[in-house]
C-alpha cells in the first residue's frame, strides 16, 4: 500500500444476498471481504495458479479475445511509449486458450513478458461459468467482464458505470482517488487512449513530482486496499482507480451498471463536442455558456422552467425514451449539416 494512502472502508462476513442499495448505491468504495467465498472460482483460484487455470479452460471454447503483449522491461505497466505517439504493448487477436498457454509458460520466470487480456465479455469468452458463479445482480443489469494477466499495472482511470470487481485468482491492489483529484492526477489525451479511458500519466510506484507536482496532493486522497481471492471491491461512478495485478497469474470478474436510464447518453460526448464548441470561445463568451450550463444542467431544478407552459417545455421537460431518440436526431442533424 502507498504509504500515504488510507485504508479503504472494510464490510466483513457479507454474502451476495446482502448486496442492497446500502453497498451498490454507496458514493464511497467499499472493500467486500469473502462476498465470493463460495465460488467453485474463488476455490480454484485458492490452490493456486495451476488450479485457477484449469478451471479456467474448462468454459474455453473458441472465442478470440483481445490480448496485450509487452516486454519485460516496461515491468508490467501498460502505458504509452516515450512521446505519447503510440503504446508500450502490442495487441493481438488470439483465442483465450493460447494465451492461457502463454501464461502457463512464464509461470515460473521471475521477469516475464507481459501478457494480459481486459474487460472481455464472459458470456462469450466462457459460455457457463456465471452460472456456476452468481452474484445475482440481475435486477440492475450488469455487464459481467473477466480480466486475466500475470503481474500488471493499470494506471489510474475513471469509468462512468458503478463498478463491482471480484478477484476469483491471485491478488490485485487498488488505489482510488475521489473524482475531485483530477488535476492533481495530470490525465493525458481524452481521444487516445490505451485501453479506452483517459489514464494518469503519474506512474504510481515512481511518481516524477517535480513533473508532476500536484501529484502529492492526490494522494493525501488516495485510499488504498489489497484484495485476494473471494474479496470484491464497490468502486462508484466516476472514481479514479489504479489496479495492480500481484502474482504470476490473476484473474478477475467485474460487473458494470448505470443508475441512470438506458436513453441517456454517455456524458464524454458532452465533453467532446463541448471542446468543440466552447473551450476556445473569447472569454467572455465562454464565461456566459458556464452560466448557461449552470442554469440548465449542473444546478437545474423545478424553477428552471417553472414559467414554460408544461406542453410547451420539449426538452426543458423531463426526458424520456422518445424524447431522447427526438433530441438525438436533431443533434445528429446539426453535427452533420
Amino acid at each position: 500500500m502507498p504509504a500515504s494512502a488510507k485504508p479503504i472502508r472494510e464490510l466483513r462476513g457479507i454474502s451476495p444476498s446482502d448486496l442492497d442499495d446500502e453497498v451498490l448505491a454507496s458514493t464511497e468504495p467499499l472493500v467486500l471481504r469473502g462476498l465470493m467465498a463460495g465460488w467453485p472460482a474463488v476455490q480454484a483460484g485458492r490452490h493456486g495458479a495451476a488450479s485457477a487455470d484449469a478451471y479456467l479452460r474448462r468454459f474455453c471454447r473458441d472465442a478470440t479475445v483481445t490480448a496485450m503483449l509487452a516486454a519485460p522491461d516496461i515491468g508490467g505497466r501498460i502505458f504509452y511509449n516515450e512521446d505519447l505517439s503510440g503504446f508500450n504493448f502490442a495487441s493481438l487477436h488470439t483465442r483465450l486458450d493460447h494465451v492461457l498457454m502463454q501464461l502457463a509458460g512464464q509461470r515460473d520466470n521471475p521477469h516475464p513478458p507481459t501478457i494480459y487480456v481486459g474487460s472481455t465479455t464472459i458470456e462469450t469468452a466462457l459460455p457457463g461459468y456465471l452460472e456456476e458463479n452468481p452474484l445475482g445482480l440481475d435486477a440492475r443489469d450488469a455487464l459481467a467482464s473477466i480480466w486475466i494477466g500475470n503481474r500488471t499495472r493499470i494506471p489510474a482511470h475513471y469509468d462512468l458505470p458503478d463498478n463491482l470487481a471480484c478477484v476469483t485468482a491471485g491478488r490485485r491492489r487498488f488505489t482510488l482517488f475521489p473524482p475531485g483529484q483530477l488535476a492533481n492526477l495530470y490525465v493525458g489525451p481524452l481521444d487516445f487512449t490505451p485501453a479506452g479511458q483517459p489514464i494518469s500519466l503519474v506512474d504510481l510506484h515512481q511518481p516524477d513530482l517535480e513533473r508532476f507536482p500536484r501529484f502529492s496532493e492526490a494522494m493525501r486522497h488516495a485510499q488504498c486496499a489489497e484484495l485476494e481471492p473471494g474479496d470484491a471491491i464497490f468502486i462508484p461512478s466516476m472514481w479514479w482507480h489504479h489496479v495492480e495485478a500481484l502474482e504470476c497469474f490473476n484473474v478477475l470478474v467485474n460487473y458494470w451498471w448505470r443508475q441512470s436510464p438506458p436513453y441517456m447518453d454517455t456524458p464524454v460526448n458532452a465533453l467532446m463536442l463541448s471542446l468543440l464548441s466552447i473551450r476556445d470561445l473569447p472569454p467572455e463568451q465562454r464565461s456566459a455558456w458556464q452560466e448557461i450550463f449552470r442554469h440548465y444542467v449542473f444546478e437545474a431544478d423545478e424553477r428552471t422552467a417553472a414559467h414554460v407552459p408544461e406542453g410547451a417545455r420539449r426538452m426543458l421537460g423531463p426526458i424520456d425514451d422518445n424524447a431522447a431518440r427526438m433530441l438525438r436526431a436533431q443533434l445528429l442533424k446539426k453535427i452533420n449539416r
